[in-house]
């Protein structure tokens, strides 16, 4: 036995023995611990370090095995390092750079967002981290190769929040509880509100009607006694929120609402002491309850704004039937999906991944992706999203994307950014607020000291009226409440808004952009006319152009698929792509061009009558002659021309910038009654014509669709992306719209005007009222009771104003 186990020196960590000369050492709870190998002190400093400290507090015994050195929690949180587990919550950007959705549990106000994202982001190998305060959702960034998930969930839970992957069923039950949570302590308020004011009826009253000197002492200890669950648990949140502001250096509008309560309720129980004086807990009560009642309407207002979001990821179902090799049906969780895998989806079945449908032939309701209330046809070759409804018949879908990969998840990332970014009116409030609460304290010790000049009696009275009536909760809720309101209205009917300003801007947009393809058209454009040629059937030289057209990635390949279902082409040989011209290639032992008339040009080509401006003419030829020519126009999204006649209605100047012809541009622009319109443009060619405009002063919407078009949507003040586009245009956008209905643009800039009008009103509400309200009770002419019921029914006031969006 060596020395030191002779004298009962043992590792703090696992309990064994410490060898002699051994100098391992760890700092545990404020003190220097001894440790018996390297391995110990590595696995006690990671638990220091990750905040579980308290584990060494809180154990009964001494670990047996070596699997106990390590506590559960950190071993749960390094089981998020597995790829498997992140796959349902991580969205893998490029190489090493992730992003994980993740829930915050223990935010109570902006200060709690405030010190997560700035603790976050100055981790080493964290990209960005930004939390949405409505939902209490986290996006955060960060590169794998120099930090891991369980690094970030450990930093998180030092700071004394919890952090888990999100789950919409999770956050709904983490709602519910903090729902029950708000609801216990509004209720407690309520009920001390009530028993406190019957008895204060009796002070009102006083030695007039017969209150005797003792029963006035008795009902003083009675009110506080009733009193003090409502000050210690209901008003609980108020000092948690004042306090962090205060720790933060930031003076938020809880400070003045604790100083409020403490101060009178200090100032209560010391009259209640004495015996003799005014006590103000009917008003303390009072209160509580009312500015409870007032956040429990807010909160829900904001959750509303988020469910949205929340009832998409709702859709995805938790289980799928994926067809194995065989054949057969196997009914398998979502985790145990992977790309490639091929699912059955049976009527009336919501489709778990995002794919291409590979058999059947049905219906499908993709309302709450696009805000179409129709459903949508599906044949082979048709992509479909995870959380659509299966409506007619069973279909076979390859998963091409799952978890984070899905449009569904992509939506919700955009619905994050918007929420998590604070419109410029929101950010304005916020400083207002904390100004006003700072010139506030300052006046509440000059007008206290004040009144201890004038009348010492009335100093405490007038203080805690002041401190009451002048909080600025009003003016923090004005714009934030508005535009959560009209964020969740838009929703509801197909247009994301994906940053923060896009409302405010859209309130002031002079000049509305389009570019024309896959914007006021469709994009896609259909075989008007089919013209065959030396006895050809139309249905032969359709069938022979969809042979070869299945070869080619061309958008104008899919409009000869579209007229051929797959088993009924030809398979081509021998496929060959001419750049410019189109294709050629065997089917049926022939060979066979189509394109336009340079891919062979030493035929003779027919003229073609009747062919509209805007339209495309195909040629179908084989070696000796012209088989067949198929005429293609793109055709006009559907309420073109009424959005341009209300968009004109509104003073709104209307243009067009599109990089095709221009004799197509002209066509469509004449039939959409658009005057200003320009052709043939790259995209440095739109984008130099859009800053034209905003020399002028214009405030430019711009909406596309395209890759081309991501540089002037990036570019303009507030621009419209359209939801079929292009990934890069659709991040590219400040809006995307899901649907094809283009006179939600119209609506989104009516929605844009009402929302800054709603915001005006609210501003001008609490600051009239706060105005008014600070000079009346610094001159005493406001009781402590009415402070407290003007402050919260003008907040009252400012969220009813706010629900009119919705």
């Amino acid at each position: 036995m060596t020395n030191l186990q002779a004298i009962g020196v043992s590792c703090y960590h696992c309990g064994l023995p410490v060898p002699s000369g051994s100098e391992f050492y760890a700092a545990i709870l404020g003190q220097r611990r001894r440790m018996c190998c390297h391995g110990c002190q590595a696995v006690a400093e990671s638990i220091v370090d990750n905040g579980l400290e308290d584990y060494y507090q809180h154990r009964t015994e001494l670990p047996q095995t070596a699997e106990e050195l390590v506590p559960e929690e950190l071993r749960q949180l390094e089981l998020y390092d597995h790829p498997e587990v992140q796959k349902s919550f991580v969205h893998d950007e490029s190489g090493d750079l992730l992003e994980a959705s993740l829930i915050l549990e223990g935010i109570t106000c902006a200060a709690c967002i405030w010190l997560n994202e700035r603790h976050l982001q100055q981790l080493n190998g964290v990209v960005s981290a930004s939390i949405n305060y409505s939902s209490h959702r986290a996006r955060v960034r960060w590169d794998d190769s120099k930090i891991r998930l369980s690094q970030i969930l450990a930093e998180i839970r030092r700071l004394g929040y919890h952090a888990h992957p999100f789950s919409a069923q999770q956050q709904e039950a983490v709602r519910e509880q903090r729902r029950r949570q708000d609801f216990r302590g509004l209720a407690i308020a309520g009920l001390s509100a009530a028993q406190v004011m019957m008895v204060a009826v009796a002070f009102y009253a006083g030695p007039e009607q017969g209150l005797e000197p003792a029963t006035e002492q008795l009902l003083r200890w009675f009110s506080l006694v009733i009193t003090v669950p409502a000050m210690i648990y209901s008003a609980w949140p108020f000092y948690q929120a004042a306090w962090r502001s205060i720790v933060n250096r930031r003076v938020g509008m809880d400070v003045p609402i604790s100083l409020g309560l403490i101060t009178g309720f200090i100032g209560s129980v010391w009259v209640t002491f004495q015996g003799q004086g005014t006590v103000y807990y009917d008003t303390l009560t009072m209160l509580i309850f009312f500015l409870l009642a007032t956040r429990y309407l807010e909160r829900h207002a904001r959750e509303k704004s988020v469910e949205a979001a929340e009832n998409l990821h709702r859709l995805i179902p938790p289980m799928a039937t994926r067809l194995d090799a065989n054949q057969q049906p196997q009914i398998v969780p979502l985790h145990a999906l992977q790309a490639g895998d091929t699912l059955l989806v049976k009527p009336g079945e919501a489709i778990a991944g995002d794919g291409v449908v590979i058999q059947g032939q049905s219906q499908v309701d993709e309302a709450l992706l696009t805000g179409e209330s129709r459903p949508v046809a599906k044949l082979p070759g048709a992509y479909v999203y995870a959380g659509s409804v299966n409506y007619e018949s069973p279909l076979q879908v390859r998963v091409t994307g799952l978890g984070e990969q899905t449009v569904i998840a992509g939506i919700a990332r955009l619905l994050d950014r918007a929420q998590a970014e604070k419109p410029r009116l929101a950010r304005i409030a916020d400083h207002v607020a904390m100004y006003f609460t700072s010139i506030l304290l300052v006046a509440v010790v000059l007008i206290g000291a004040a009144w201890w000049w004038i009348a010492p009696e009335r100093c405490f009275e007038i203080v805690l009226s002041v401190l009451v009536v002048s909080c600025p909760c009003a003016l923090s809720l004005a714009a934030p409440a508005a535009f959560a309101a009209a964020g969740s209205h838009l929703v509801g009917r197909g247009v994301l808004l994906t940053r923060g300003h896009a409302l405010e801007t859209l309130a002031r947009v002079t000049h509305v952009v389009f570019d024309k393809t896959g914007t006021l058209t469709m994009g896609r454009p259909r075989i008007t006319a089919t013209i065959p040629y030396h006895g050809y059937q139309a249905g032969t030289v359709l069938r022979i152009a969809a042979s070869l057209e299945q070869a080619s990635e061309h958008p104008l390949a899919r409009s000869f698929m579209d007229m051929v279902p797959a088993g009924e082409r030809a398979g081509g040989v021998d496929i060959r792509n001419h750049p410019g011209k189109g294709i050629s290639g065997e089917v049926d032992g022939e060979r066979y061009f189509i394109g336009n008339m340079a891919l062979n040009p030493q035929l003779a080509y027919p003229e073609v009558a009747g062919v509209e401006p805007g339209s495309s003419v195909v040629w179908l030829s084989n070696a000796q002659q012209v088989v067949a020519a198929f005429v293609l126009a793109d055709t006009m999204r559907p309420g073109v021309i009424e959005l341009i006649d209300q968009l004109k209605s509104r003073n709104i100047t209307v243009s067009i910038l599109s990089g095709d012809t221009a004799s197509s541009v002209q066509h469509f622009a004449s039939i959409a009654g658009i005057g200003d319109w320009r052709a043939a443009l790259t995209p440095e060619g739109k984008l130099t014509a859009l800053r034209e405009m905003q020399q002028r002063g214009e405030v430019v919407a711009m909406v596309g669709d395209g890759i081309n078009d991501a540089p002037v949507l990036a570019g303009a003040q507030v621009s419209f992306a359209m939801g079929s586009g292009t990934q890069m245009a659709r991040a590219s956008g400040d809006i995307v719209l899901l649907g094809e209905n283009l006179l939600e643009i119209d609506h989104a800039i009516t929605t844009g005007r009402f929302t800054v009008s709603i915001v005006r009103q609210n501003f001008t509400w609490a600051l009239v009222y706060n105005a008014l309200a600070l000079p009346f009770a610094a001159a005493g002419l406001i009781a402590p009771w009415m402070a407290a019921i003007g402050m919260s029914v003008s907040s009252l006031i400012v969220i009813l104003n706010a629900l009119r969006l919705r």
